[in-house]
């Protein structure tokens, strides 16, 4: 049966940019690679937690055309210690906020940003009320 999600897939425009974004800012670490039948770069994966990765392909060149309520991946989330520290850090590296420390309708606390290709994230500390932590 099915044990958990092993990765988020993602095109990126520029390896190097996002690389930057999720190890550099985001704190997180370059696993490995993954080259292709010539030996060309293909994939990076970062890993975020024991068995968790987010995989960066190169070679993202078309963004989607923007459309109001889009069907599809709406966004990722991170789960953090503490959504004000994250904020802070972000900030302190150049990262605009989407939208500031706040305490959603399911009483997590959560903050908006978006990586280099304008993929949103949201980075969430969970409470002991949420629904996320008593179900």
């Amino acid at each position: 049966m099915i044990k958990g999600i092993g990765h988020v897939a993602l095109k990126v425009q520029d390896m190097e940019k996002s690389i930057h974004f999720y190890c550099e800012i985001l704190g997180f670490k370059k696993a490995f690679e993954i080259r292709d039948d010539n030996n060309n770069p293909w994939i990076e994966y970062i890993k975020i937690a024991p068995g968790q990765f987010i995989e960066l392909f190169y070679g993202g060149q078309n963004k989607p055309e923007a459309v109001t309520d889009p069907i599809g991946v709406d966004h990722l989330c991170l789960e953090v210690n503490d959504i004000d520290e994250i904020a802070n850090v972000l900030k302190s590296k150049g990262i605009t906020l989407d939208v500031e420390p706040t305490q959603g309708k399911d009483n997590n606390f959560q903050c908006w940003a978006k990586d280099p290709d304008g993929n949103r994230i949201e980075f969430m500390q969970l409470v002991p009320s949420s629904p996320h932590m008593n179900c």
